[in-house]
């Protein structure tokens, strides 16, 4: 058991998680975060805390900024911002079909990291030169896809809260149509598309539930026998894990754990059933 707490450096955006050492930060605090490009000021939105799970190799937190880091951490900032607004003018003037998406600063290199997208490969070279004398530091170009893109700007999902990818999610994982399809879901790009434009990335969180059901239960149009009586499958519950049975008698419908009608299950309680039985005869005698 040990301790953690979570910062982030943007408001509602990707939690990052620390150990918080011999600091004790309440929640909205401005702390200080190891990078790869020295320490960087973020917010505490979840004070340390103990945890069960095994906590070791997270970043140690720095402690409390101070005021100093709150200035460096406002000016780059503003920055990021001006590099946005230039980097808009330019493109707009060289006539690209690019668009900003998010801009990054290094003050101890002097380096600006601008994020595009675009329908295709672009030219930037002349932009590159253009950007690196008006923001007087270098200038580096990255194009993006659609998720990265729908990672950094952030936003709400279906569901009603925020992305999975601008909140927790690090690596994309592939998810198919056929992950839609074995969970019964309409086979629509409205239904299942995520604010990138392409499949909900959570769709792969409960297909490995539906495919274990699958394995193990009965399926549609098998005749099958259920504690209210012999019946068709008509359907499945994957979530409470039941079996949608029609009777045979008047047609009705009732729902049934997988367990009651599942015949390998029906077999081992029989077999053991039996047993049980005759371990009580014999001790009757």
């Amino acid at each position: 058991m040990g301790m953690m707490m979570a910062v982030s450096f943007t408001r509602y955006g990707r939690l990052y998680y620390l150990d918080p050492g011999a600091h004790s930060p309440k929640v909205g605090d401005k702390v200080l975060v190891p990078t790869d490009s020295g320490p960087e000021v973020a917010e505490c939105v979840w004070a340390p805390q103990y945890v069960s799970e095994d906590v070791e190799g997270l970043p140690v937190c720095q402690g409390v900024a101070g005021e100093e880091h709150l200035a460096r951490d406002e000016a780059n900032r503003r920055r990021r911002a001006e590099a946005r607004s230039v980097s808009k003018r330019l493109i707009k003037r060289h006539e690209l079909p690019m668009k900003v998406i998010g801009v990054d600063y290094l003050d101890a290199e002097n380096v600006y990291t601008v994020y595009f997208s675009a329908p295709h490969r672009v030219d930037f070279r002349a932009l590159v030169r253009d950007l690196a004398r008006n923001l007087r530091a270098r200038v580096e170009l990255r194009q993006i896809g659609p998720r990265d893109e729908a990672r950094i700007q952030g936003g709400i999902g279906p569901c009603g809260r925020d992305l999975c990818c601008a909140t927790f999610l690090k690596d994309f994982e592939p998810v198919s149509v056929r992950m839609a399809k074995d969970q019964d879901l309409p086979v629509n790009p409205l239904r299942i598309a995520g604010a990138c434009g392409r499949l909900m990335c959570c769709l792969k969180y409960e297909h490995p539930l539906y495919q274990e059901f699958r394995a193990s239960a009965p399926r549609s149009g098998l005749a099958v026998d259920t504690p209210e009586g012999p019946g068709t499958v008509v359907g499945h519950n994957v979530p409470s894990d039941s079996v949608i049975v029609r009777l045979n008698d008047g047609g009705r419908r009732c729902s049934c754990s997988r367990a009651s009608v599942c015949a390998p299950r029906k077999a081992h309680d029989a077999t053991y059933g039996r047993a049980d039985t005759v371990g009580v005869s014999d001790q009757e005698e």
